[in-house]
């Protein structure tokens, strides 16, 4: 074979595995387009969550009986059975360690980028279009988490649909008896306590392992009475920067990503009862801060465990308390004499606790962010709705008075 000959062959032979390359491209180049966009489809979680809210911001039937009862409860349970297993706050965990790791990724990148000059603009170029890109698809999908697993609920059906409660103006004189009754059950559980050191201060004497637990059996126990309130619960969680939680002035935190119900274990001993009970009633789809108060109160005063029966009913004493200040200071005095010795000492201790926080940087920064958030969240009054939980405790109390006359 000739010279020539052998190389009119190889052309050939390049030719037909060119033509075969170029087809396997052609054929491969809609697979890559599909796939180089199929995050885009992650996009369609913003129109979704925004028509979710929608519909459960102009139908409380469908919030409730679409949303609360069926597609949050079961994802609720589901996230929480997993969560639940785990002994410490995974939301916690995530940011603790999340956020110095990405700023580590970010250094990284940067440093390679100021090492390596060629293309440099090009790869600022691409990296930036990544990133933009990852922020839209997590973002997507944190937003219709988010609006699945707490926003619709803020839409659903008032608690006094199922407790049967029917809430109406009150009388400052219902507003006054109603404060009079909480101080003396106060009182009564304050002394079931410590009743030999009545001026010392109250300490829960277990674990906060043990008063989670309780908390936890609490609702179980609650639930028989309100079967809405049934399902799976997980203790609540015990952050662990605790200290820097109360600097904003927040003592619980529900997150929704996780189903877990977070709370500061810092605070005064005898909130922390009341606090867990808070939290866990979010678990559950109540998230209105009012109906979580008086779902805590509730489950707090019927769980047959001392601890949580004062910390329910002195978180009721105190809101209710300050509401008949505002009212009628005299009145408000009358029914502080009824306070006795152990629970000044520890309404003391919790003002002393909490005046170190006061109109801080943080602190102010904190309540204005939950301010607009509540306000967002179809309760107009922002922080003032977690006074609104006494309503429900005067429809509570009037449903007592008539049942007695």
């Amino acid at each position: 074979m000739s010279h020539r000959t052998k190389l009119r062959i190889n052309k050939k032979i390049k030719e037909q595995i060119s033509h075969e390359k170029l087809q396997v491209i052609i054929k491969d180049q809609p697979k890559r387009r599909l796939k180089g966009q199929k995050w885009m489809w992650i996009l369609l979680c913003y129109p979704i969550g925004g028509l979710c809210l929608i519909l459960a911001q102009n139908s409380s039937f469908l919030a409730e009986e679409l949303f609360s009862k069926r597609i949050f409860w079961l994802f609720s349970q589901s996230v929480a059975t997993i969560t639940g297993w785990i002994p410490f706050s995974l939301a916690e965990m995530i940011l603790v360690i999340g956020i110095p790791v990405l700023f580590l990724f970010f250094l990284i990148h940067f440093i390679r980028l100021v090492r390596q000059k060629e293309q440099r603009r090009k790869r600022i170029q691409d990296g930036l279009i990544h990133a933009g890109k990852g922020v839209l698809t997590a973002g997507g999908v944190l937003f219709l988490w988010f609006v699945l697993g707490c926003g619709v609920n803020y839409y659903r059906y008032p608690f006094s649909y199922y407790s049967g409660l029917e809430v109406k103006e009150s009388s400052v004189e219902e507003l006054y008896g109603l404060c009079k009754e909480l101080a003396q059950y106060a009182g009564y559980a304050r002394e079931e306590l410590l009743s030999e050191e009545e001026s010392k201060i109250y300490q829960y004497q277990g674990s906060i392992k043990e008063l989670g637990n309780a908390a936890k059996q609490a609702y179980i126990t609650l639930a028989r009475q309100y079967p809405i309130l049934s399902g799976i619960y997980s203790s609540p969680k015990p952050v662990l920067l605790s200290k820097l939680m109360s600097r904003t002035e927040i003592t619980g935190i529900f997150i929704p990503f996780t189903m877990e119900a977070n709370v500061n274990v810092d605070i005064p001993d005898y909130s922390l009862g009341s606090t867990m009970c808070h939290e866990l009633a979010h678990l559950h789809g109540f998230i209105r801060e009012d109906e979580a108060n008086y779902i805590s109160y509730l489950a707090c005063i019927h769980s047959g465990n001392p601890d949580l029966v004062y910390s329910g009913y002195m978180e009721a004493l105190i809101i209710s308390a300050n509401a008949l200040y505002k009212k009628n200071k005299e009145l408000y005095y009358q029914v502080r004499e009824l306070y006795t010795a152990g629970m000044i000492q520890d309404l003391v201790d919790n003002s002393l606790y909490w005046k170190q926080f006061e109109n801080t940087v943080i602190s102010n920064t904190a309540n204005k962010i939950n301010d607009v958030y509540l306000k967002i969240n179809n309760q107009e009054d922002g922080v003032q709705s977690y006074g609104r939980m006494v309503d429900l405790l005067l429809a509570e109390y009037r449903q007592r008075q008539e049942g007695t006359t």
